[in-house]
């Protein structure tokens, strides 16, 4: 399967292993306790071996924002109404969002993409609007598919690319967020379909349900499973049948993170369903991405382990938009810094930690 993402998927190879020992090595020597920067340590060694260099500078930073409309909204499964998409996505091309304030905090660059709201937009003075429109929302999956497999195809395709575009500009960090009401049902369902687990284990209230409406929710997520489950081959067609034009893109950001050798960071609950869906397309996509928080959604913290990544962040958050990912960058920062400017044991003239065996 994923023959039509063959001609990327096979520019993929893993990650540098002498650069990653090389940069432990240095970490060793850093005049402070071993491994007292615990998870940021090993985030530093991982970009060392993406980068393929001992001294991983990551240049400027994105903030990817895939912004897309999700026909099941129809089913009652929101609080908030399908309109409410374009107005945030157009607030975000001014700077008047949550994570555009945070972004400009950590001096992350802000990158709104219409992957497919359901009108067309206008883009503000502060952040332009990237047009990547595929369709004008996704249908409804308890009617029928969310979109053809074409069309998920063609969104993964335009996430890789995004990446490309973003490489060739000087970014060597991406983080990703997204926007679109009824997301988090359709991560739900991805996740289901894709973790073979009972939509009650994954699902959550998303922006704020009712018990009435989390029930609807659940539901729906049902049924899906039951219409699709059979037909779906491959994680392409799962994203097809029940996931929505930013989940698609995002999945390709991940796999271009693994093309271009540019460290992703994981945002969310959504964010980690796309993930998931990259690492199912081609196994090793992992290895490029960093988890910055665990969400506050039910499947958060399943979908990271599920990924094998540990997140550095853990304040109950569950905003989505990028704002974890974002969050992380100063961290990461900060723990380069260190690993960069930092004496080393025989520059103070003191002797080195040495690691402690257990009995």
């Amino acid at each position: 399967m994923n023959r039509e993402l063959q001609p990327y998927l096979s520019q993929i190879r893993p990650l540098d292993e002498k650069s990653m020992e090389m940069a432990r090595l240095k970490w060793a020597k850093v005049a402070k306790p071993l491994n007292s920067l615990g998870i940021l340590e090993e985030c530093i060694i991982k970009i060392a071996g993406i980068r393929e260099t001992l001294q991983p500078d990551m240049g400027k930073r994105a903030l990817l924002i895939l912004c897309s409309d999700n026909g099941i909204v129809e089913e009652g499964v929101t609080q908030t109404g399908q309109e409410v998409t374009a107005v945030v996505t157009e607030n975000m091309t001014e700077g008047n969002s949550s994570v555009c304030i945070m972004a400009e905090q950590a001096k992350v660059d802000v990158f709104p993409v219409d992957m497919g709201v359901a009108r067309d937009l206008k883009s503000g003075s502060r952040h332009t609007l990237i047009s990547k429109k595929v369709s004008y929302g996704t249908r409804n999956f308890r009617k029928e598919p969310a979109m053809t497999r074409e069309e998920a195809v063609k969104a993964v395709i335009t996430g890789i690319e995004l990446v490309e575009e973003l490489a060739a500009k000087g970014y060597g960090l991406i983080a990703t967020g997204e926007m679109g009401i009824g997301n988090t049902t359709t991560s739900s369902a991805v996740s289901s379909m894709i973790l073979k687990r009972n939509p009650e284990e994954l699902t959550g209230r998303g922006a704020g349900l009712s018990d009435e409406g989390l029930g609807r929710k659940v539901q729906v997520i049902k049924e899906a499973i039951e219409m699709y489950g059979l037909e779906c081959q491959d994680a392409v067609d799962i994203l097809a049948h029940v996931g929505g034009f930013d989940l698609a893109g995002l999945t390709g950001v991940f796999i271009g993170g693994a093309i271009c050798r540019i460290p992703i960071l994981v945002d969310g609950f959504i964010s980690a369903s796309a993930a998931l869906c990259a690492e199912r397309i081609y196994p090793g996509c992992r290895d490029y991405m960093l988890a910055s928080h665990v969400s506050a959604e039910p499947a958060g913290k399943m979908l990271l382990d599920e990924l094998g990544l540990t997140p550095f962040i853990q304040a109950g958050m569950c905003l989505g938009e990028g704002s974890g990912a974002v969050a992380a960058v100063p961290l990461l920062d900060m723990a380069y810094g260190v690993y960069k400017k930092m004496s080393s044991f025989q520059d103070i003239c003191i002797e080195e930690y040495k690691p402690l065996g257990g009995s």
